[in-house]
């Protein structure tokens, strides 16, 4: 029962980023017509597209999608329940899906820090995959650097803001239940 756990989690896990990514796209006003975000937007819109008649978009955040990632984590927690014979429950799941979708999103930006920052030493800057990243981290990276200049040719921004991010998430796995196994 382990691996079929294992393939569960994974598969709801890599579809809840990609519909995370959707979101941040979104916030970030990226450019949807590049090659990666035509990707998660045609990986999302068969089901956000009829979500979107009945949940209108609120100011600029995309209801939902939104409810989608919520879902996801729903969908995975009773998919998991009923591998494991365990019971379910709809309320703890849903305080579940909320901090699991919150945690997710640091997670996914770590990850995207991380390729950004490989893709800078061995990249030219003209691949359409490392604009979109560069969209995506600049709203989140631009106010530390005016803290942090950079230094000798090093921009220590994406350093602190990894730090910080791991810092947060060890913090709130010490004072928000189900930070940890989220």
């Amino acid at each position: 029962m382990n691996a079929f756990a294992y393939l569960v989690n994974t598969l709801f896990d890599l579809y809840l980023m990609v519909v995370i990514l959707r979101i941040w796209l979104q916030l970030a006003r990226a450019d949807f017509y590049n090659p990666f975000s035509q990707f998660i937007v045609k990986a999302t819109h068969p089901i956000v597209a009829p979500m979107r008649r009945v949940l209108p978009a609120v100011g600029g955040i995309d209801t939902a999608s939104v409810v989608l990632a919520l879902a996801v984590v729903v969908l995975k927690i009773l998919a998991l329940s009923l591998i494991a014979g365990a019971k379910f429950d709809f309320g703890t799941t849903m305080v579940f899906a909320i901090v699991s979708v919150i945690k997710e999103s640091g997670v996914l930006l770590f990850w995207i820090l991380i390729i950004r920052a490989i893709l800078s030493w061995v990249s030219q800057g003209s691949n359409p995959f490392e604009y979109v990243l560069i969209q995506l981290t600049e709203p989140v990276l631009s106010p530390l650097r005016r803290i942090i200049p950079p230094m000798g040719g090093l921009d220590l921004s994406v350093l602190v803001l990894m730090i910080a991010l791991n810092f947060l998430n060890m913090l709130l796995s010490q004072y928000i239940p189900f930070w940890a196994a989220a």
